[in-house]
């Protein structure tokens, strides 16, 4: 075909049309990448997806979430893995925000919020605050269910008798405990049963903390009419008198052992004074299932169960084999003395009790639960921040009225991870990339050295 004038037009015409065409294909893929992401999870498991579950827990936060990881800057692997988790639900949600924070150039705000560990996470909606350690799915979106619930869950402390105030400030008060509950979309009330016999309206669950002066028996009366009448009860005692609740420990079936428990670990770690208790394994149970660190119980007391009762005990905090219950002072040299009736660790420190419970005009019976601690004082605003006593606490309550909402979500394990080969495979394998790969190679060379030098 012979090329006139008017083809070579045509044909510039025809490349310029499609230079332009292609750097406009060119700008146009950059501008749908940085207005819109697509991702494909192409593996065998979805491991990269989320699961049905956590997209149902995302579609009811109506308003936008944040998410403040408290990760050095030179830990970028924990960066790293805190963005791989937070990223898919940031897919499903776009206003849901993820911001690094240095906790070394912020310890007051590390103070404040209490962070233990580097790469911990603080979740806030709608004003409510959760903190987060286990960094997976199955934590992060249990996370975010508490923050989406919006049930009003009130709780009552026993007041009149000294018992310690929820929202105080002195040291033995439990006013950071307290705070940090309604962040978490708590009611705080206080009740005395002597001004005012009879129980506020709505209670969750009945608090009862380190009470100094005794209960008259009209209000061990109430007390135990509430437990009858199927009220969920967190009682922290102390050790020494029962003030007068002797009547209720009987009724939950719980005996508390005398003595002052005493804890030789704390001397190993620099605690020179013995009554500080440690728990570093927790019994199995929904309210320690997430906690990986320790625990610290200054002066605290053990638990014995096995009365008669209709409620099912089931211990959660355990301490040491090494630990006693000590009768005698307290100073000078202690050891521990069967023949005092003193008993030997691992001892029980805490208990939680439930029943089933059927109330009248109601057709589905309910579960009762209450929370036993031997001590009140690792919740007070001189050793919440000790190790994991607030997770600790915070956990026990949200057990307690039934906030145990946790979603078991299946993790995502990658089935072609482990090649599984036969002895008699692994041996040809080896064979043939030790000795005949090798060897075919230089036989290869030598016929082709001895063809080349004979011609």
């Amino acid at each position: 075909m012979k090329l006139d004038r008017h083809l070579h037009q045509q044909i510039r015409l025809q490349n310029w049309l499609f230079t332009i065409l292609f750097l406009g294909l060119i700008g146009l893929l950059g501008w749908l990448s940085q207005h819109y992401a697509t991702a494909w999870d192409w593996t065998a498991s979805g491991r990269h997806t989320l699961s049905e579950a956590s997209r149902k827990v995302l579609d009811t936060l109506k308003e936008p979430v944040t998410i403040t990881a408290y990760a050095r800057e030179e830990n970028q692997e924990v960066r790293e893995r805190i963005r791989d988790l937070v990223t898919p639900y940031q897919r499903h949600k776009p206003d849901l925000t993820l911001v690094f924070v240095n906790p070394d150039l912020h310890p007051d705000k590390v103070r404040e919020l209490g962070i233990t560990m580097d790469g911990e996470l603080v979740i806030e909606y709608q004003g409510r605050r959760e903190k987060l350690t286990d960094l997976s799915e199955a934590g992060l979106t249990n996370a975010l269910l508490r923050l989406a619930s919006s049930e009003q869950r009130t709780l009552v402390f026993v007041t009149g008798h000294g018992e310690r105030d929820p929202l105080g400030d002195a040291n033995f008060d439990l006013g950071q405990f307290g705070h940090a509950l309604q962040q978490r979309g708590f009611k705080i009330e206080t009740w005395n049963p002597v001004q005012h016999p009879k129980l506020p309206e709505g209670v969750t669950a009945l608090v009862i903390a380190s009470p100094q002066t005794t209960y008259l028996p009209g209000e061990v009366k109430l007390l135990r009419a509430y437990l009858e009448q199927g009220g969920n009860l967190w009682w922290l005692l102390e050790p020494g008198d029962l003030k007068g609740l002797k009547p209720l420990a009987e009724q939950l079936g719980i005996e508390p052992l005398p003595g002052t428990i005493v804890d030789p670990s704390g001397q190993i770690l620099g605690i020179a004074d013995p009554t500080f208790v440690l728990v570093a394994q927790y019994p199995p149970h929904p309210i320690t299932r997430n906690l990986r660190n320790l625990s610290l119980f200054p002066g605290a007391r053990a638990l014995e169960s096995g009365g008669e009762s209709p409620f099912h005990p089931t211990p959660f905090l355990e301490t040491l084999p090494r630990t006693w219950t000590e009768t005698g002072p307290l100073e000078g040299e202690i050891r521990l003395d069967p023949d005092q009736g003193e008993r030997e660790g691992p001892l029980t420190l805490g208990l939680t009790l439930t029943r089933e419970f059927q109330r009248e005009g109601e057709k589905e019976p309910v579960r009762q639960r209450i929370v036993v601690v031997g001590d009140g004082d690792f919740l007070t605003n001189t050793y919440l921040g000790n190790g994991a006593n607030q997770d600790l606490g915070l956990n026990a309550v949200q057990w307690l009225t039934h906030q145990d909402r946790f979603i078991d979500i299946p993790a995502h394990t990658a089935p072609d991870t482990q090649l599984n080969l036969s002895p008699l495979a692994l041996t040809l394998i080896a064979f043939g990339f030790l000795l005949l790969l090798p060897a075919g190679l230089l036989a290869c060379g030598g016929i082709l050295w001895w063809r080349r030098r004979r011609a």
